[in-house]
């Protein structure tokens, strides 16, 4: 196959129908998908929540602690 042919498959294999075919394509995809039942989701909002608040209070007092201990070593107040 040459150079020439092999561009002219290209060109013809490209999918068309743009815009609306790709909108109808998520459509039926989102039909396909397995929703988390209530429950579940109060689960996982709850498991975030938790870790999001251990994670700000790690932060906050590992932020206290070496504000303090820099203003201790360098006598900044």
């Amino acid at each position: 196959m040459s150079v020439k042919d092999i561009a002219k498959t290209n060109k013809t294999t490209k999918k068309q129908g743009g815009l609306f075919s790709f909108f109808r394509e998520v459509k039926a995809e989102v039909k396909i998908i397995t929703w988390p039942s209530k429950d579940e989701t109060k689960k996982a909002f709850i498991a975030v929540g938790i870790f999001a608040i251990i994670y700000i209070l790690l932060v906050g007092g590992l932020d206290f602690i070496f504000k303090n201990l820099f203003e201790m070593i360098f006598n900044l107040k």
